[in-house]
């Protein structure tokens, strides 16, 4: 996930809708049998209950993302991997969520799973947490990678959320083992046409992205794509 993939210097544009506009597309109907993980439905997230906007276990990307994701899939099949989506396109409600939890600072239900040596005052102003994520462009995903033959994901070296050094490209707090695989999802996505984010080693960003200004306020339902 990004709380924190930066802000455009202009003021962003929000576009309203109930269903995924033209130019989104579900995931599962471009790459069929993903994985999928949607912490966000549930309970297993930061903030320890469904948040609002996820109105459905799916994800959903820009036509332009979701495709380069299928090149990516198709190089990872022949080495015996595939993808599992932690998150996708994320509505404005839900980064607004994030940012009215960060400053509840008496609700700290998951902290030692999620934020143990970070103070919950801290999240905003290290940016853990943002008012614009880019995720809500729609070309940004988080992700992780498992096995084919027993769908075991890789040991990336920290959990997917986790807000902390351990969780950065280049650490030195992972074993070779737990680098390696990081690498293996990082130089497979940069190949395919995705950016990383330093901070978060499941997070990245389609490099030409279609909507670069653009924060979204859809919310995420299950249903047909609309093209």
């Amino acid at each position: 996930m990004c709380f924190s993939l930066l802000l455009c210097s202009c003021a962003p544009s929000t576009t309203p809708s109930s269903y995924p506009p033209k130019g989104f597309v579900y995931v599962e109907d471009i790459i069929p049998g993903l994985k999928y993980d949607i912490r966000y439905f549930g309970t297993e997230n930061f903030m320890g209950k469904p948040v609002p906007g996820y109105n459905c276990p799916k994800a959903i990307l820009t036509q332009e993302a979701a495709y380069a994701l299928l090149r990516v899939q198709k190089e990872l099949d022949s080495l015996g991997y595939s993808l599992k989506i932690y998150d996708a396109y994320r509505p404005q409600k839900a980064v607004d969520a994030f940012v009215s939890w960060a400053k509840d600072e008496a609700d700290t239900l998951q902290k030692a799973h999620f934020y143990p040596e970070v103070a919950k005052k801290d999240l905003i102003p290290l940016q853990y947490i943002a008012a614009k994520s880019g995720h809500t462009r729609g070309s940004t995903v988080d992700l992780t990678l498992i096995r084919r033959e027993d769908g075991k994901e890789l040991d990336m070296g920290s959990s997917y959320d986790y807000f902390g050094p351990i969780s950065h490209h280049g650490t030195n707090l992972i074993t070779p083992v737990q680098e390696a695989n990081r690498n293996l999802l990082r130089d497979v996505m940069l190949r395919n046409g995705f950016q990383l984010y330093p901070e978060e080693w499941w997070h990245y960003t389609l490099q030409d992205e279609p909507y670069p200004d653009t924060y979204f306020e859809f919310e995420i339902h299950c249903g047909e794509t609309r093209l």
